[in-house]
């Protein structure tokens, strides 16, 4: 069966959606046929780098594609995935998914009516060093999540959390498949009225907690991800794409059987137990950019008709998580 060829488009080549240019041009079965920015000068530029036609008005390109990425600002997101959606052109859109929660439910309600895909950019789901641990922590029973950036002077119309916090978020409730049981979160403001740091404590029904702190004002750049459950301990750096599993070794476990059970273990018993009782595992981790990732996990999934890595649902419910945590920061009380 002949692979179906895609075209796409990418509206928005700022910071980020230069990037979906670039890499549309890597991905198999993508032909990029289009960028589209208010910019015109930016437009034209990014275009003639990457060989393709420039557009400042996104109606010019129904009709001429199949898929696009939105990567315009946030309050963008919903007037220009909805026009592109109702035509039943898939979208992938950056996060946070929308503005507004009831932006996101529309698009979700009609991508499902028009049989569109919708993706949602949560790139640490595409990032290497999760997918190499993703599946060995089956269960976790804590998460401590810490993602802190050098202010970078973007995205200062929306907060930290939906900034920075809202990935975590998401992976969070990609791993722990239970509700909410209980939410606590801080955040200050330092620089231009919305938060720069904040922290939240998640805890679930089935007693997994999460531990997320986000920062967009620290000296340097930490995002690191940490599980712990029964299977072992994994540690991930997303930045530095590398993951480690620390598991007990089967030695501990033979050690561990070997003990009186009618008793308290003595000193002797005890000493029987190796000190080497667990082992590390530098878990190998591919040479992979997680955008490039993402970018053909989407195309794949709308030419193939199938539900995307991230949908719109899963979109809208970190969108959902990130209004509660900030709503939890707004009204605490500082004495």
């Amino acid at each position: 069966m002949t692979p179906v060829t895609l075209n796409v488009a990418v509206i928005g080549v700022g910071h980020l959606g230069r990037h979906h240019a670039r890499l549309y041009k890597t991905v198999p079965n993508a032909t990029l046929v289009g960028v589209c920015d208010n910019d015109a000068a930016r437009a034209q530029a990014v275009a003639k780098e990457h060989g393709t036609e420039a557009f400042t008005d996104f109606k010019a390109l129904f009709g001429k594609v199949d898929a696009v990425s939105v990567s315009v600002p946030t309050v963008g997101h919903h007037a220009i995935a909805k026009e592109f959606l109702s035509r039943g052109i898939a979208c992938l859109v950056e996060k946070p998914m929308t503005r507004t929660i009831a932006e996101g439910e529309e698009l979700v309600k009609l991508a499902r009516a028009k049989n569109a895909t919708l993706q949602v950019g949560h790139i640490e789901r595409f990032n290497p060093a999760y997918r190499a641990i993703e599946g060995v922590i089956k269960k976790p029973r804590f998460i401590e999540i810490h993602r802190l950036s050098p202010f970078r002077f973007r995205s200062t119309d929306i907060d930290v959390v939906y900034d920075l916090m809202i990935h975590d978020l998401d992976i969070v409730l990609s791993l722990v498949k239970s509700p909410i049981a209980r939410l606590d979160a801080v955040g200050v403001s330092l620089l231009f009225g919305t938060e720069d740091i904040a922290n939240a404590r998640l805890e679930f029904e089935n007693g997994c907690v999460a531990n997320i702190t986000a920062s967009r004002i620290s000296d340097k750049a930490m995002r690191k991800i940490r599980l712990f459950s029964d299977e072992g301990y994994a540690s991930i750096d997303t930045g530095e794409k590398s993951a480690r599993f620390y598991k007990t070794s089967p030695q501990l476990a033979e050690a561990l059987a070997k003990l009186p059970k009618d008793r308290e273990p003595s000193i002797a018993d005890i000493a029987q137990i190796p000190q080497e009782f667990y082992e590390i595992r530098e878990v190998k981790v591919a040479n992979e950019e997680p955008l490039a990732n993402e970018l053909k996990s989407f195309v794949e999934a709308v030419a193939a008709k199938k539900e995307p890595v991230v949908t719109g649902e899963d979109g809208l419910a970190a969108l959902k998580l990130a209004e509660q945590v900030l709503a939890e920061i707004r009204g605490h009380r500082w004495k």
